[in-house]
């Protein structure tokens, strides 16, 4: 361990583990503890966050320690300071939340296990320098989301989300262990500072590898749909997996391997079109839901979308300050959405009409969380937006962005609509049908879920200040990135009244966004679809035909192909060979036999020999001379 702080590092990550292995162990018979337990480990880590942030410590346990970078290590660098303080506080704010929306009857220990274990998953993800580190977090945060998405298992169709879920981003993880053997071959370390000087090829193959991992794990196209599904886990998974942990993993990733894309520069490109059509598509796809958990998810990938684009971009400080006012924006009007859902029995905007009214405190919070969401200014994702921007390059990329931008205020807009608008009785009493009894729950608000909802507003207002120039300055500073671009007061103004305009028309005619309802966009524009058994079945019978037609015929014509070729040579061998050989023996047996006839073991007859030999000996020299 070295630097201030090195004892918290590492109790940073192992206290909520240690906490959730020991919850999970102890089964129902810790439910009525898992609450506190939860709660006061996420309030520990707020300490410990802060502790880091300033000491700025590295910790190693040892692992491969054959290979440079093999071991475990975790280090706190600017942009790791960042992220582990958000998802602490994220984190501490959606456990007090779920403590109050988490039925009592419910296996608490269970989820309160799995919610520490994903946290201190995060956790190590955003503090991991080796791969080996990196990658072991990695696959704990996806088994535990799959856990967690599926944690109500006994009610049809929740299993199913978390595999969704988990296979997907599954597929996409493993680009991570290619771009590991990449780097070992490339590079003879799996240090993820040493990616970028990869010899030759090696060094686009980690870079295709862990890009891959990134839009995967961050639900960027194509992988999007997953995180539709994910919408069945309950509302404090949900507020936290898509605000500041597994959502924002990927585009965290991004960012902290922004030297290897500048160095491959098709990755650089490829990552912020990929980042910036996510913004544009599932911006719009979010204008056309019903539900506004569904309409929540599509802007989750719409605004990492942005961060994706910074990363490719080369904006660090532009796309660390979005994944932090989105993980306050998003994580409050989860809140609030889960609130809604328990209090007044649905999630679908229809039956959510007037419901700021009917509960003006958590209201007042989501009002100013859909505010930032939209780009107003002077809100936190107003200014996040523009520092992105103002990094981009080409104007293509740029217009592109401003249309997400602007598709932003609209869906954010169609929840105020819906939200401020009077209370619609009948739609309120109706509920929603598609729910289970645990989630139509109580009908009063928790004092905790409106304060945490107020707590993460103000987040959601205080982070507008990055707008300022001695604010970002400092922002720039801590997370050395200096020399980067900087959006200019003109640029603010127009975003700012973008925003403005498309809000006010939204509110004002709010059938025009509406339509999107009744289009493609409602079916997240068969992004879901790609996911279904139904693809994955047409390309395993795709494959087998293959390999029964292509793959096996080569290789049973090859089969008999030798077998012919051994036929041959064994009669070759019987026939030629062997006959050879035998012939051989034979005429040697011959000879010697005929040798054998002279001796005789009569004298006479040796001296008969010998002047017989001596005469044809005569006769041979004569005749040669």
């Amino acid at each position: 361990m070295t630097g201030d702080g090195a004892a918290a590092l590492a109790a940073l990550v192992l206290l909520p583990s240690v906490a959730g292995i020991a919850l999970l162990l102890s089964g129902r018979r810790a439910d009525r503890l898992a609450g506190p337990v939860g709660v006061l480990v996420g309030m520990a880590g707020v300490a410990l966050a802060a502790a880091v942030a300033i000491g700025r410590p590295v910790v190693s346990a040892p692992f491969l320690g054959i290979v440079p970078g093999g071991d475990l290590e975790l280090a706190v660098d600017g942009l790791s300071a960042v992220l582990v303080v958000t998802v602490a506080v994220v984190a501490a704010a959606v456990t007090v939340f779920a403590v109050v929306d988490v039925p009592a009857g419910a296996a608490r220990a269970r989820f309160f296990g799995y919610l520490l274990l994903f946290t201190a998953a995060m956790l190590m993800t955003v503090t991991a320098t080796t791969l080996p580190a990196l990658l072991l977090a990695w696959e704990v945060m996806g088994a535990t989301s799959y856990a967690l998405i599926g944690y109500r298992w006994d009610v049809p169709g929740k299993l199913a989300a978390g595999t969704t879920a988990f296979l997907t981003t599954r597929a996409g993880d493993l680009g991570l262990y290619v771009a590991a053997g990449a780097a070992l071959a490339g590079t003879g370390s799996l240090r993820l500072d040493d990616l970028a000087t990869a010899d030759g090829g090696w060094r686009d193959v980690a870079a295709a590898g862990i890009v891959l991992a990134a839009l995967g794990k961050s639900a960027q196209l194509p992988f999007s749909g997953w995180l539709s599904a994910a919408m069945a886990g309950p509302s404090p998974v949900s507020a936290l997996l898509h605000s500041a942990t597994m959502v924002a993993a990927g585009g965290y990733l991004l960012l902290r391997i922004q030297p290897l894309l500048t160095a491959t520069s098709w990755a650089a490109n490829a990552t912020a079109w990929a980042g910036v059509l996510t913004a544009l598509v599932l911006g719009a796809v979010a204008c056309g839901q019903r539900d506004l958990k569904q309409l929540l998810a599509a802007s989750t990938a719409a605004q990492i979308g942005f961060v994706v684009l910074a990363a490719g971009a080369g904006a660090t400080a532009g796309g660390a300050g979005q994944l932090v006012a989105h993980a306050a924006v998003k994580a409050g009007l989860f809140v609030a959405a889960g609130t809604w859902l328990t209090s007044l029995g649905t999630k679908q905007l229809i039956g959510l009409r007037g419901a700021a009214r009917r509960h003006p405190g958590v209201g007042a919070a989501a009002t100013v969380a859909c505010l930032a969401l939209a780009g107003v200014p002077p809100l936190s994702l107003w200014a996040t937006k523009d520092e992105v921007l103002a990094g981009v390059d080409g104007a293509a990329l740029r217009i592109v962005a401003l249309a997400a931008a602007a598709l932003s205020a609209a869906y954010a807009g169609r929840i105020l609509v819906v939200v401020l608008g009077r209370p619609d009785s009948d739609a309120a009493a109706g509920g929603d049908a598609s729910l289970d009894l645990e989630e139509r729950g109580t009908r009063r608000v928790p004092p905790a879920a409106t304060g945490i909802a107020a707590v993460l507003a103000v987040a959601a207002v205080g982070l507008g200040a990055l707008a300022l120039h001695p604010v970002a300055d400092a922002g720039r500073a801590v997370l050395d990135a200096g020399g980067e671009s900087t959006p200019t007061a003109l640029e603010l103004f127009a975003s700012g009244s973008l925003a403005l305009v498309v809000l006010a028309l939204t509110l004002w005619r709010p059938g025009v966004v509406a339509i999107a309802v009744r289009s493609p966009l409602a079916g997240w524009v068969g992004l879901r679809g790609l996911l279904s058994p139904r693809p994955v079945l047409a390309v395993a019978r795709a494959a087998a035909a293959v390999d029964d037609r292509g793959i096996d015929r080569a290789v049973r014509a090859l089969a008999a192909g030798v077998r012919r070729l051994a036929v041959s040579a064994s009669r070759a061998d019987a026939h030629v060979v062997d006959g050879a050989v035998r012939a051989i023996a034979a005429g040697a047996r011959s000879a010697g036999a005929a040798a054998r006839r002279p001796q005789t073991g009569l004298l006479h007859q040796y001296y008969a020999q010998a002047a017989a030999g001596l005469a044809v000996l005569l006769v041979v020299l004569l005749v040669v001379r």
